[in-house]
């Protein structure tokens, strides 16, 4: 039977790719596009779709669209056992067996998410491939338990973007780069690039990715995609490539508010699972204030999608850093309106803004960030590195992987190199010591970011009553630059990083085609306040319905082609001789003589 799979899988693969090679256009499978996981269990349930067609419907997709120089390059392995899942999902299904609000459902993971079959877990770094991880990531575990079919997982920037200060999102040594599914030439943005750019594109009906920090928001905000980044401690970490077990999460990406909110609700973990402590407690911004972890924390999220959930909302909204954080490098003003034209929906649609900036409120900055991660990350790379086996790394530290990296540079260094390895290398873990490189110390640190987070967002939650902060998540795709790296203009993601607060964001506009979307912010645990209120948007503005992707090579597309030049035609020229001076001239003569 798995061999049978796996021979049908590669076929399928083999001969989509041929139609790719024929034209991306050609025979490339549309039907399902656009569709929800509610829709497409209904079909299911109704016998009209089965898991195993839904499955190759995207695997077709992928291989026309996905995969090389002119693909979305968002898929960096398909699972071999793919089928096989999908055809026990169809079986159980006869059986009247249904697991859970994604039965069936194809989902792919990010590759820095452990999975205990036959893929990679390499966070993009050859470092790590080799035997694949013994193990399920508590969230692996759950989706499989959840009856959903892992199909594959999703490139990413290289060590979730934690390796250099020069680095290009969506760019990985074994990955190579992913691009943008509204325009090839821009950028997906952030480490959890392929799995946003993947939902987009409909390769997946959801994915997964990561974030310690803008990695799960800022590539839904340039993939035209929800993106719902959750309470630190939500979802397990247990299995996970980490940064940081401050602030990393696990998250989703999905076309729709609802298909994002089932799939949170069936990923994350609400009790204690053992293999990470931050589902036992609180995130850095609740620790030491009294307050606790819900005890009923929602099984199913689809309860909160209102089409009207922004009526009779109390919003506060920031502007912080929308202009530019360098005034030498200000936000073009096409993309200011834009975002001024998504802050009126909100009040269009019922809600009450609040305008913070005016109100002189002003977010603490977290100034203690970076060294809480270059500190958590020295220490919490080789703890995994204790779970792996036969690859590169296996039971090393981080300097096994800087001297790997060295080792490797022509692979793992063409354009950019390792300064943010070699800095956390120099931390003595050591929670009192006064860290040379940043003049704090560790303890300090998180003292600044917890406060950070009760001075931010849960002031101004609670001196204005409101709901939930929004705010405008990033700027629009830039284009792929692998020379001089990323163009980030601004972005608010570092409101909740910090203290480790959940944050949804849901597409907005666009601008020449470039999707961008807002955010909304809460405390811990308030998952349910901000999928009404992003559901409440969507259903108002419908941002993404009307800015699918093209997969255009580049953005904007139009009014770029120039002129069309007429090369001289040499076959129907003649040379004469001019009587008086003899020279001779080119005359060229009409092709009807």
């Amino acid at each position: 039977m798995k061999i049978t799979n796996k021979i049908l899988l590669i076929a399928v693969i083999t001969a989509f790719a041929a139609h790719a090679q024929a034209g991306r256009e050609d025979k490339v499978p549309t039907q399902y596009n656009e569709a929800t996981i509610p829709e497409l269990e209904a079909l299911m349930a109704s016998g009209k779709l089965t898991s195993v067609a839904l499955t190759n419907y995207y695997l077709a997709r992928i291989a026309a669209l996905d995969q090389g120089r002119e693909g979305v390059n968002s898929v960096i392995e398909l699972n071999p056992d793919a089928l096989a899942i999908a055809a026990r999902a169809d079986e159980l299904r006869k059986q009247g067996k249904v697991l859970g609000p994604m039965h069936g459902i194809p989902v792919l993971l990010k590759d820095n998410i452990d999975t205990g079959d036959k893929m990679q877990t390499s966070a993009g770094s050859f470092a790590l491939v080799g035997q694949p991880a013994a193990d399920d990531s508590t969230v692996a575990a759950n989706l499989r338990a959840g009856g959903a079919v892992i199909l594959g997982k999703t490139n990413l920037s290289e060590w979730a973007n934690f390796r250099s200060f020069e680095a290009t999102s969506g760019w990985s040594g074994r990955g190579g780069q992913t691009n943008n599914p509204y325009g090839l030439d821009r950028n997906p943005c952030g480490s959890s690039a392929g799995s946003a750019a993947a939902a987009s594109a409909n390769f997946a009906t959801v994915s997964f990715g990561s974030e310690t920090d803008g990695s799960i928001v800022c590539p839904g905000n340039a993939s035209g995609v929800v993106a719902i980044k959750p309470t630190v401690g939500l979802t397990s970490r247990a299995g996970v490539v980490p940064i940081s077990h401050t602030q990393d999460t696990v998250g989703p990406h999905g076309r729709t508010v609802i298909d994002a909110a089932i799939a949170l609700g069936v990923a994350q973990s609400r009790t204690f699972d053992g293999r990470d402590r931050a589902t036992n407690g609180v995130p850095l911004g609740w620790q030491h204030t009294g307050k606790t972890r819900p005890t009923d924390i929602p099984i199913d999220y689809t309860q909160f999608i209102d089409p009207n959930g922004l009526k009779g909302a109390r919003l506060g909204l920031t502007r912080g850093g929308l202009a530019g954080f360098d005034p030498n490098v200000p936000t073009p003003q096409p993309v200011v309106d834009a975002y001024e034209a998504a802050f009126a929906a909100l009040t269009a649609a019922g809600a009450t803004v609040i305008d913070l900036d005016a109100q002189g409120f002003v977010f603490p900055s977290a100034d203690g960030e970076f060294l809480v991660l270059c500190y958590d990350f020295k220490g919490d790379i080789a703890n995994y590195f204790l779970t792996r086996e036969g690859v590169p790394v296996a039971g090393g530290t981080l300097q096994t992987a800087i001297e790997f990296n060295n080792a490797h540079a022509n692979v793992e260094q063409p354009f950019f190199n390792q300064d943010i390895f070699d800095l956390a290398e120099t931390i003595k873990l050591d929670p009192s010591f006064i860290q040379p490189a940043f003049g704090m110390s560790y303890n300090q640190a998180l003292q600044i970011d917890r406060d950070s987070g009760i001075n931010g967002i849960d002031a101004a939650l609670s001196q204005f009553q409101l709901d939930a902060v929004v705010s405008a998540t990033d700027n629009p795709a830039w284009s792929t630059d692998l020379l001089y790296g990323d163009h980030f203009i601004y972005g608010t993601s570092g409101l909740a990083a910090a203290p480790g607060y959940p944050i949804v964001q849901v597409p907005a506009g666009a601008v020449f085609g470039a999707p961008l979307g807002i955010s909304f912010f809460g405390t811990a645990f308030s998952e349910p306040t901000l999928i009404k209120l992003a559901s409440g948007f969507e259903a108002f503005t419908q941002a993404r319905a009307h800015n699918l992707p093209t997969f255009a090579d580049t953005v904007p597309d139009r009014h770029i082609q120039g002129t069309k030049l007429h090369l001289p035609d040499s076959r129907t020229t003649t040379v004469v001789r001019q009587p008086e001076s003899g020279k001779e001239l080119a005359k060229k003569k009409p092709h009807h003589m």
